[in-house]
């Protein structure tokens, strides 16, 4: 028994020829569609710097090992401003210098309002426990002391990493929560060293 044949089947398979677009029409498309791709991406990138990103070069040696001098990275200005994160302990900010807010630092949070913040021959103790803080070298640190003095409300106790090459808390103070503006998260320059911060 011969099956029947399906035709349609047979001859959907070769569609008929799209005529093709004049030359000039098909070049002034394809230049909107580039500038239409052009003006989208400046777009996103515009919000992302506004908004969320910024990129800042590092100027100085106080945040050592962990930034270098001249280094670049992001932070997120987003996460702060908008109150969908905490600054906690640990966290490298970046803020307006309390002194002369023309001035920007970047810092680690040590100390946030409630904690009481003692310095003890260089070795950092927040409320009575001593401070783990792998991040500063021994070479790094100094063997200044500090307080105790409590965090008042809305303020923020910050030091460099680079102890003996900062100027921080120990020396003008608290740091208002209204001049912390970021957090650094990402080394992007140089090459060898891109990646998250912690």
């Amino acid at each position: 028994m011969q099956e029947n044949e399906n035709p349609i089947a047979e001859s959907a398979v070769s569609p008929a020829p799209v005529p093709a677009e004049p030359p000039a029409r098909a070049t002034l498309w394809g230049a909107l569609s580039w500038a239409r791709d052009l003006v989208f991406s400046v777009l996103i990138a515009v919000i992302l710097i506004v908004f969320i990103y910024q990129p800042v070069k590092v100027e100085g040696t106080s945040m050592m090992p962990t930034l270098t001098d001249q280094e670049r990275i992001f932070i997120n200005k987003f996460t702060y401003h908008y109150g969908l994160g905490n600054i906690v302990r640990g966290d490298m900010v970046v803020f307006w210098y309390p002194l002369d807010t023309s001035k920007s630092y970047i810092k680690r949070i040590i100390g946030i309002p409630g904690d009481i913040v003692k310095i003890a021959g260089g070795e950092v103790y927040v409320n009575g426990n001593p401070l783990m803080e792998d991040y500063v070298p021994d070479e790094y640190r100094d063997r200044v002391s500090w307080g105790p003095e409590r965090v008042p409300a809305d303020r923020y106790f910050v030091l460099g990493d680079h102890r003996s090459s900062s100027n921080d808390s120990r020396a003008w103070g608290f740091v208002d929560r209204k001049y912390i503006y970021g957090k650094a998260v990402f080394v992007y320059w140089p090459l060898d060293k891109m990646g998250p911060l912690r």
